[in-house]
């Protein structure tokens, strides 16, 4: 909210004779005193994922900036109870690395801020300068800003290109299509022996964000623009589940695990792995002196454009006390900084949400010519979509609703546009 926009609602409130609610504070222009923030990070509860690049990160920040002080608070990201109990309690959270499903939730529930209600328009404006337009939409909830694009990624297909030569296909023209998928796999069946193709679309772990893609790319969606009704059972996104269900039935598809698929992928038993790129740093340690790994990007069906959505996450501001504010603001903007971007994508995966570091040899320009795996991932960047977040108190059992009648239909006996209509009729009872 501009300061005119502010001014002209409070002189109408004036005139109806309204009593004026209490002005927020302004948040200041520098930080002038020692302030202390919680950063609740889900990385920095994984062994694996980003911990060290995370904990990194952090000292750096409190280097260049003394009087902050940022403890970071270990959280899972499939549950957010650790953040509900300290809000309960009182305590401090003022920085969180939001899931983007959980983005709904998160502002109705945990006070999170539109950046346009705390941050002056001409500093947002200045540190968006530079950043994919297709990014800065990710963390975009009825019109306002509430988080920017952290950890995220696209979907990759990773390819085992030694399976391909000994499969008599072109490792360097990987499949385009899901049809060009199911034709490779079978072929990488019959003449290896290894399974054809693994994905991290349901299972244990898996969301729904892969799901999402999946479905957008047949023209579908799973939840109408305006966020008030599900549609994963109408036509488009039951042929685009119903293609699935093909794959598993033909053979190339095997119902895995998440930890079981990447095992798999990484060993070099699998031919194909649809995922995030957060896993390439696992795959790249499997298959060194091993096999050579490629990646491509998301399948399309026939001749529709891929519409591929991102995963991961957003930093989200939800401290209510303006000093806090502009610390967790600092610390936002050094974490999504051409530099902070550097990090996340050389030493955990993601995406970086500037283009002009990718080829700047000062930041990703060496690392990205050593590591082309990457660059699918930044190929669709120009045609990303928003991870829709369920709305309400029962997002999450919603999106389990869904992803279980999914995972019934494509690895059971289930038939496609029942057991979706079905599902969907009990997931619309929990909508708000």
């Amino acid at each position: 909210m501009t300061r005119k926009t502010f001014l002209i609602g409070t002189l109408a409130l004036l005139a109806s004779g309204l009593s004026l609610p209490a002005m927020a504070e302004a948040i200041p222009a520098t930080i002038d005193k020692p302030v202390t923030i919680t950063f609740y990070n889900y990385n920095l509860a994984s062994a694996g994922i980003g911990a060290e690049a995370t904990r990194k990160l952090i000292a750096e920040f409190m280097a260049a900036n003394p009087k902050i002080t940022v403890e970071g608070v270990p959280y899972s990201s499939a549950d957010s109870s650790r953040i509900q109990a300290d809000l309960a309690a009182g305590r401090p959270v003022d920085l969180v690395q939001t899931v983007f499903s959980d983005l709904d939730f998160a502002v109705t529930n945990f006070g999170a801020q539109a950046l346009e209600e705390i941050i002056p328009a001409d500093e947002m404006a200045a540190h968006f300068k530079g950043m994919f337009p297709n990014g800065l939409k990710l963390g975009v909830l009825n019109g306002k800003t509430y988080g920017l694009a952290y950890t995220f990624s696209t979907p990759v297909l990773f390819y085992n290109a030694d399976l391909f030569r000994a499969a008599d296909l072109d490792p360097d023209k990987p499949p385009k299509t899901w049809q060009a998928v199911k034709e490779a796999g079978l072929t990488v069946m019959k003449k290896t022996g290894k399974q054809g193709f693994a994905a991290g679309i349901t299972g244990p772990g898996a969301y729904d964000w892969l799901l999402q893609g999946v479905v957008r790319s047949n023209g579908g969606e799973v939840i109408s623009r305006d966020r008030t009704r599900l549609k994963f059972a109408e036509p488009e996104a039951v042929e685009a589940i119903a293609m699935l269900k093909d794959l598993h039935e033909s053979g190339v598809y095997q119902n895995a695990d998440i930890a079981s698929a990447l095992d798999g992928m990484a060993s070099g038993n699998i031919g194909m792995y649809l995922q995030t790129s957060a896993i390439q740093g696992a795959l790249i340690a499997g298959a060194t002196n091993k096999y050579e790994l490629r990646s491509s990007t998301m399948p399309s069906f026939g001749d529709k454009p891929v519409r591929p959505n991102n995963s991961g996450s957003a930093l989200t501001i939800h401290a209510a006390d303006p000093l806090k504010q502009r610390a967790a603001w600092e610390l936002m903007k050094f974490l999504t900084s051409a530099h902070g971007y550097t990090v996340i994508t050389s030493e955990i995966g993601y995406l970086p949400l500037r283009p002009a570091i990718v080829a700047d040899p000062n930041y990703l320009g060496g690392w990205i010519k050593a590591h082309p795996l990457v660059q699918p991932n930044l190929d669709q960047l120009a045609v990303l979509e928003p991870w829709d977040p369920m709305p309400g108190p029962n997002y999450r059992q919603i999106v389990k609703t869904m992803m279980d009648a999914v995972e019934m239909v494509i690895f059971g006996n289930a038939d496609p546009a029942a057991a979706l209509a079905d599902a969907e009729a009990h997931a619309q009872d929990l909508m708000p």
